[in-house]
């Protein structure tokens, strides 16, 4: 069961979601909550993608291997170009450069 939420919406803010949901053949309720779940979806995902960024920057930190940022390059382009290719391997980087 859906829980009540009330919003104070400028006025022009509200007759243009009126004005874009209509238009969609939506109620402008249906176009708010689709807008604010899409919201919360990609802040979730961007929130995702910061940590798996932070555990990526921990493991080489704690590891010192990494890409060739050459060798990645070579391999997404190949991958999109259909070809088969092997994925790049992974290299030591010196203590200086951590």
């Amino acid at each position: 069961m859906a829980d009540t939420t009330s919003l104070k919406l400028p006025g022009d803010l509200k007759d243009r979601v009126g004005q874009v949901a209509s238009r969609v053949e939506q109620t402008p309720h249906a176009y708010m909550v689709q807008a604010i779940s899409e919201k919360v979806e990609r802040d979730e995902k961007r929130q995702a993608f910061w940590q798996d960024g932070l555990k990526s920057l921990e493991e080489f930190k704690r590891t010192g291997t990494g890409y060739r940022l050459e060798d990645v390059e070579k391999y997404i382009i190949a991958k999109t170009q259909g070809k088969k290719v092997r994925r790049p391997k992974p290299v030591r980087v010196s203590k200086t450069v951590r």
